[in-house]
C-alpha cells in the first residue's frame, strides 16, 4: 500500500517528484505557497544541459562578483549587505572555488545530467503528458573573443573525455545553422548533446496530469511549521490547519534552507535571480544558443523567443531591475543583426530566483537524522535540466530503493571545507 507523501514547492523539482512518487503507487500532496504558475520553473532557458560540466562555483567567479558589485547591470551581480546568512553562504562558496574541487565535480555533474535527459526523453515518449516541445538539435555557444573560445576548448576537451558530444564549428557550418550572426562573433561551439524545451508548457502538462492521477495541488499554501515524533516528521502546520503525512519533501526552492532549519538543519541556499523576455513576433532565431561573453541564453520556444540571463544575488525578493533588463535585450541585439525588442516586451519581463548551493551541486538526500524528510534543492542554473532525475531520485529514497546513482555528492549537510 502507498505511503501518503507531502511535497512542499510545486516548481519543476517539486513536480517531478510527485510525478514519480504517483507513479510508484503513492498518495501525493503539492503544496506551494504561489499560485504555482511563476517563479524560476517558468521562466528558465528551458535546457537540458549534459554539456555544462563545470559548477557555478568555479575559480574566480567571486572575485569577479566582488568586481561588479556596484555594477547592477553586470551578469554577476552581488548587492552589498550586511547578512549573516549570505555571508556563511559567500565563505562556503569560496572555499568550494577551487580547481580541484571542480574537477572532482565534473563527473558527477555530467552522470547527473545525462540520466535526466534519457528521463525527459522517456516522459516525451511515454505519452503521460501528452505532446510538448523537447528539441535535441543541440546547443551553440558563441564567443567574440579568443579568450573565451580558449576557455570554453578545454570545457569541450573535457566534456568529449566523458563522451559527451560536440564540436567546434567552422565558419560556414555556422553560418548555416544560424544565419544573421553580427559580423564580429568570431565562431561557435555546437553541443549536441544538449537539448531544449518550453518550461510552462511542461509545467503545465505535469499539474493536469497530477490532478488527473487524483494528486491534489494546493497553491497559495504556507508552510509554518511541522510536527514531529522522534525522529519522524508527522505532519506539516498550515496556517489553518495540520496536515499528516508518511513522507515529506523538501523541494521549495529558495525557501528550502528556511525550512530545513525549523527541523534543525539550515542548509545554505542563496536566491539567485534570473530574469527572462519573451518576444512573440517571429525571430530569426534558429538555434537555442548561450552568448558566452554576455552571458545570456536565446532560446526558440513554442510561439515566442526567450532571452534569458544574469545571476543577482541580492536576497530572497521579486523586483525586477529594469537595468538588468535592458542589459540582456542589448547584449543579444549585439549578437543578432536583425534584433529588435519592443518596450512592452521589456516592460513584461519577469524574474525567477534559483537555489544556489555553495559548491553549485544540489542536495538531495535525506535530511539528517530524520527518516522520512527528503530534500531536492540547491540546483543553481540546473534545476530546469535535473528536474526529472531529481524527482526519480526522491521517489527512489521514498521507496527505500537503491538510487539511481550515488548520493553522496550531493548529500544535504555536506561538509564545504
Amino acid at each position: 500500500m502507498g505511503k501518503h507523501v507531502v511535497v512542499i514547492g510545486g516548481g519543476i523539482i517539486g513536480l517531478c517528484s510527485a510525478y514519480y512518487l504517483v507513479k510508484a503507487g503513492h498518495k501525493v500532496t503539492v503544496l506551494d505557497q504561489s499560485e504555482m504558475n511563476e517563479g524560476a520553473s517558468y521562466v528558465n532557458a528551458g535546457y537540458l544541459t549534459p554539456s555544462h560540466i563545470i559548477s557555478l562555483a568555479a575559480p574566480g567567479v567571486m572575485a569577479k562578483g566582488l568586481k561588479w558589485m556596484f555594477n547592477s547591470s553586470s551578469p554577476f551581480y552581488l548587492k552589498p549587505r550586511l547578512d549573516l546568512n549570505f555571508l556563511s553562504w559567500a565563505w562556503h562558496f569560496n572555499r568550494s572555488a577551487t580547481h580541484a574541487k571542480v574537477a572532482r565535480a565534473i563527473p558527477q555533474i555530467a552522470e547527473i545530467n545525462l540520466l535526466s535527459k534519457a528521463l525527459y526523453l522517456d516522459l516525451k515518449s511515454g505519452g503521460d503528458l501528452g505532446d510538448f516541445q523537447l528539441e535535441t538539435g543541440g546547443l551553440l555557444m558563441y564567443f567574440k573573443t579568443e579568450k573565451a573560445a580558449r576557455e570554453e576548448r578545454e570545457v569541450l576537451e573535457q566534456a568529449l573525455a566523458l563522451g559527451l558530444d560536440g564540436v567546434e564549428l567552422t565558419d560556414a557550418e555556422l553560418k548555416e545553422m544560424q544565419p544573421g550572426l553580427n559580423p564580429d562573433i568570431s565562431g561557435a561551439f555546437h553541443y549536441r548533446c544538449d537539448a531544449h524545451s518550453t518550461p510552462n508548457q511542461l509545467m503545465t502538462q505535469l499539474k493536469n496530469y497530477l490532478s488527473a492521477q487524483g494528486a491534489i495541488l494546493r497553491p497559495n499554501t504556507q508552510v509554518t511549521g511541522f510536527e514531529w515524533n522522534g525522529n519522524k516528521v508527522t505532519a506539516v502546520k498550515l496556517e489553518k490547519e495540520n496536515l499528516a503525512a508518511d513522507e515529506f519533501v523538501l523541494t521549495a526552492g529558495t525557501w528550502t534552507g528556511i525550512l530545513s532549519k525549523i527541523l534543525g538543519y539550515p542548509l545554505s541556499l542563496a536566491a539567485g535571480k534570473g530574469y527572462r523576455i519573451n518576444v512573440e513576433r517571429p525571430t530569426q532565431v534558429r538555434m537555442p544558443a548561450l552568448l558566452m561573453e554576455a552571458k545570456v541564453a536565446v532560446t526558440p520556444m513554442e510561439g515566442f523567443t526567450r532571452f534569458a540571463g544574469t545571476m543577482e544575488l541580492s536576497g530572497i525578493n521579486h523586483s525586477i531591475r529594469k537595468n538588468r533588463v535592458a542589459a540582456i535585450a542589448k547584449a543579444a541585439q549585439s549578437y543578432y543583426t536583425d534584433l529588435s525588442f519592443e518596450t512592452q516586451e521589456l516592460e513584461n519581463a519577469a524574474c525567477g530566483l534559483r537555489p544556489v548551493s555553495p559548491d553549485g551541486l544540489p542536495y538531495i538526500g535525506r535530511l539528517g537524522h530524520w527518516k522520512n524528510v527528503n530534500v531536492g534543492a540547491g540546483h543553481a542554473m540546473m534545476g530546469w535540466s535535473l528536474g526529472p532525475i531529481t524527482g526519480k531520485l526522491i521517489e527512489e529514497l521514498v521507496n527505500g530503493a537503491k538510487t539511481s546513482l550515488d548520493l553522496s555528492p550531493f548529500q544535504p549537510l555536506r561538509k564545504f571545507n
